[in-house]
């Protein structure tokens, strides 16, 4: 199977969903071993507006602490364009509401995608919502 935009953003949402961390370990290893994509999970939580600055943060940390990209500006803005990409898609159900879940972070040569999955509530009224991005970083020959 070859592996393009598609098969990573399937692999982002995928830890996104997932519900532990040892499912999580296990998904990245499959992901690694089988295709060679390397994938981080971070969670998230607050309130939504106070929480975008945040879940953008996370996502950079997580993926360069995990290796999923370089400490190169090309890449850094990669991951938090596609995280802003995948937030702008939640946020009309979000806005004043508080939120909570996982964003998930794949890449695989000069592919990298970003889903966000996250439960929306005020009290026990509780809806959910995905959002997804994907951006295209360069990728050295091998890398």
């Amino acid at each position: 199977m070859e592996v393009g935009s598609k098969l990573v953003a399937v692999a982002a949402i995928k830890l996104a969903l997932s519900s532990s961390r040892p499912e999580e370990a296990q998904l990245k290893k499959s992901l690694y071993d089988e295709y060679g994509i390397r994938a981080v999970a971070v969670d998230f939580g607050g309130e939504f507006i106070g929480s975008v600055g945040k879940m953008v943060e996370r996502a950079v940390v997580a993926a360069k602490r995990e290796g999923v990209i370089k400490d190169t500006h090309a890449d850094e803005g990669a991951v938090a364009g596609a995280t802003r990409e995948a937030i702008t898609q939640i946020m009309n159900k979000a806005l004043g509401l508080n939120v909570g879940g996982k964003i998930g972070i794949a890449r695989y040569r000069d592919h990298i995608s970003v889903a966000i999955f996250s439960g929306i509530g005020l009290l026990h009224l509780d809806e959910v919502a995905i959002g997804l991005g994907h951006r295209a970083a360069y990728s050295a020959p091998g890398s």
